[in-house]
């Protein structure tokens, strides 16, 4: 596995855009990158000994494109720890993206509904986390060119792309939930006893992704945004089975709400790039 930087400079080879705006497609929402327009596309097979995503609906790609006529860089799938990656290699992208330029990123993905005033096919704002994935992507020796060894937690998820989020989801007259985000490794679901312990814990949502991310991102001084769709009801909430085919079919029948509203929060953040952090 090569360096960040080094994977960087092959992006800027191949991309004649350079924004500072990110998106990170989780499941159920990869079919947006389809949407930006005049989109350059560089698989992750083409990088040299970068890691493969093999989770299904996650095709492992780099995009450059634009959205309303902002540039934004779209990383269309994710790696995640049950793939039998290790944390450094989980959260590489996000310190590649940080390598290219980006100040800001939303990350997203499907989760499931611990809240019991929540429902599926809404939109969870994530405020806090919960890691429960028993480890963390900075253990280790700590590079002092990414961030400091031990960074701040207090406000993972920027208030400022917060109430962006908010001001646009009002706009669009799209509801937003808002909550804890609690993530654990999988790749089986939870159990109903753990989802009734995760709700004790304050977790509003829970899914297998996302946490290394966001820490990784904040220890480089990348501005973070969450969002989960809530595809389903956690486990033992609505007394049915779950399935990675409910997770697609939920995300695929709201593609336009979903669609709509990361156009309309994309084009904002990179029309206001500020960072507070880094």
């Amino acid at each position: 596995m090569k360096s960040p930087a080094y994977y960087a400079d092959f992006l800027r080879r191949r991309f004649t855009l350079r924004p500072t705006t990110a998106i990170v497609l989780g499941s159920g929402f990869a079919p947006f990158g389809e949407t930006l327009d005049a989109p350059e596309i560089v698989p992750f097979g083409e990088l040299e000994e970068f890691p493969h995503s093999t989770a299904p609906g996650h095709p492992g790609r780099f995009l450059a494109g634009t959205v309303k006529g902002v540039p934004v860089l779209c990383l269309q799938g994710r790696l995640h720890y049950y793939e039998g990656y290790t944390m450094e290699q989980v959260v590489l992208p996000i310190r590649v993206m940080k390598a290219f330029g980006i100040q800001n990123v939303i990350l997203t993905n499907a989760a499931g509904a611990i809240n019991l005033n929540f429902h599926p096919g809404e939109v969870m704002l994530i405020t806090d986390h919960i890691n429960f994935m028993g480890t963390n992507p900075l253990i280790g020796p700590n590079d002092n060119r990414l961030g400091e060894r031990f960074p701040d937690m207090t406000q993972a998820y920027s208030p400022r792309l917060q109430q962006l989020a908010r001001d646009c989801a009002k706009r669009l007259n799209i509801p937003l939930r808002e909550g804890v985000y609690l993530g654990c490794t999988g790749p089986s679901f939870e159990t109903p006893a753990e989802i009734r312990a995760f709700r004790t814990l304050g977790a509003d949502a829970v899914a297998m992704s996302l946490v290394p991310e966001t820490i990784a991102a904040v220890h480089c001084g990348v501005e973070v945004l969450g969002l989960s769709f809530l595809s389903n009801l956690a486990a033992g909430v609505s007394g049915r089975p779950l399935s990675g085919e409910e997770v697609n079919q939920a995300a695929e029948e709201n593609r336009p709400m979903l669609t709509k509203l990361l156009s309309e929060v994309l084009a904002e953040m990179g029309r206001n790039p500020e960072s507070t952090k880094g």
